[in-house]
């Protein structure tokens, strides 16, 4: 299982400093190298640096898998040039235009479909779908819109938050491809997406997690 519990800056909640793909890992520049190192490893990808508007809080502004990268449109033009250096090789990199602009707590997205916050209106979702390269269903999960946020979704498995019904559940799981579990991370907190980085090799778990949860998770994403 290669799983780890981590904190950064004492700081749990460690899915607000970085969002991972299959191919890459973006974090925010203040993260410390240690713990950039133990990311990297932990995942078995390329970690970059970014900023965005000047917050390095990336985790909560950036939604991306291994086929596309959003980006809010606070982000600065030199903090975009950065990353589309970085990227532009590996995936489609594109500023996206929308008010709900926290982008990783709104769009919870592997490299097949992406679950988005329905108040996302159809011109959104049309744009979400064509940089990620992937199915778009408008869907809240467990009464939560920020889907991104509450959940945690790679290419081997799915986390559901613990408000999700069974019949949500099921329906989610046959357009999901795969069945998945229901759980908190970081000692009962529902904000699972943003208690973890994760991928289809790797784990990241804020410190507070009790192991129950980190073994759940870990079950449920096939790690």
């Amino acid at each position: 299982m290669n799983a780890l519990k981590l904190a950064i800056y004492g700081n749990s909640y460690i899915g607000v400093f970085g969002v991972a793909t299959d191919k890459f890992c973006l974090l925010g520049k203040n993260v410390p190298r240690k713990k950039s190192e133990i990311i990297a490893k932990v995942l078995g990808v390329d970690v970059f640096e970014a900023s965005i508007d000047s917050s390095h809080l990336v985790g909560m502004y950036i939604a991306a898998n291994s086929k596309g990268v959003l980006l809010p449109k606070t982000i600065e033009e030199e903090e975009y040039a950065a990353i589309k250096k970085e990227l532009s090789d590996i995936a489609d990199v594109k500023v996206f235009d929308t008010d709900l602009n926290a982008l990783r707590n709104n769009i919870l997205a592997n490299d097949r479909i992406a679950i988005i916050n329905p108040n996302f209106d159809k011109k959104e979702e049309k744009f979400i779908g064509d940089v990620l390269d992937v199915e778009v269903i408008r869907s809240s999960i467990g009464g939560f819109n920020t889907v991104g946020a509450n959940n945690i979704l790679t290419n081997k498995g799915v986390v559901f938050n613990n408000r999700i019904n069974s019949e949500e559940k099921k329906n989610l799981e046959k357009m999901l491809g795969f069945s998945g579990e229901q759980s908190t991370a970081n000692l009962g907190s529902l904000n699972i997406g943003l208690s973890s980085i994760a991928n289809s090799k790797g784990l990241l778990l804020g410190e507070l997690t009790t192991g129950y949860e980190l073994a759940r998770i870990a079950d449920s994403l096939n790690l």
